[in-house]
């Protein structure tokens, strides 16, 4: 992932309007990057879906009140729990891809399936956490913090379903395949593993500026809007 970073950053990087740079544009062989169709797809639903979360956010931050009751949100909570799940579900698919990478196909098959388990369960998790704040009286009427949340985890939700759908066509072709031949779904494990990384990024933005670093954020875009 950090080589792909800095493959990315360094062609921005380069400037093509130098001699320098002709000159080493013309030897190129014509091939950039190294990247498989399914991590190709990986990056377009990047670019989308960050520009997405990016307007539920902006959206937030310049709407914010001047008062409102975050209070539950900040207590201990599922959230918590489902934050620590996401976590999990990602080091698994990092160990699963490592174990791709080491020929160990002993594992795979197993961590494909704690993906999947632990996947449905933060959204079992999210769905019963709506139910607890709809009972306590908050809804999407409630205010802005509350309709962000109900809009953020409803499209986190929905990206993720996405994904689970992909995986499981995956983890079904692993599944009858023998232990040898796993490493033949390598790209689509690779970007799906990727992918969850992806979600896991945004739900950890999100997630530090709704909920730990709240009081600072309302306090600095009242500051800016002011």
């Amino acid at each position: 992932m950090s080589k792909f970073l800095k493959k990315v950053f360094g062609t921005l990087a380069d400037k093509p309007w130098e001699k320098e740079q002709i000159i080493t544009d013309n030897y190129h062989q014509g091939k950039t990057f190294n990247i498989s169709l399914q991590t190709s797809a990986v990056i377009v639903i990047f670019g989308v879906s960050t520009v997405l979360f990016t307007m539920v956010v902006t959206g937030y931050l310049y709407s914010i009140p001047v008062s409102q009751d975050t209070g539950y949100l900040l207590k201990p909570n599922l959230l918590w729990l489902n934050t620590l799940i996401l976590l999990t579900v990602t080091y698994f698919f990092n160990k699963t891809t490592n174990d791709l990478k080491k020929d160990n196909f002993d594992k795979i098959k197993i961590n494909l399936l704690i993906v999947g388990f632990l996947s449905y369960l933060f959204l079992f998790g999210q769905i019963l956490f709506w139910f607890q704040l709809m009972k306590s009286g908050n809804y999407v009427s409630t205010n802005n913090y509350f309709s962000s949340f109900y809009i953020f985890t409803a499209l986190h939700g929905l990206h993720l379903l996405g994904g689970l759908f992909f995986w499981g066509k995956v983890f079904s072709k692993v599944y009858k395949l023998k232990k040898e031949d796993t490493a033949k779904e390598q790209k689509s494990i690779d970007a799906l593993s990727l992918y969850w990384t992806f979600l896991l990024i945004v739900w950890l933005v999100f997630f530090l500026i709704m909920y730990v670093f709240n009081d600072t954020v309302i306090a600095w875009c009242q500051a800016l809007l002011n």
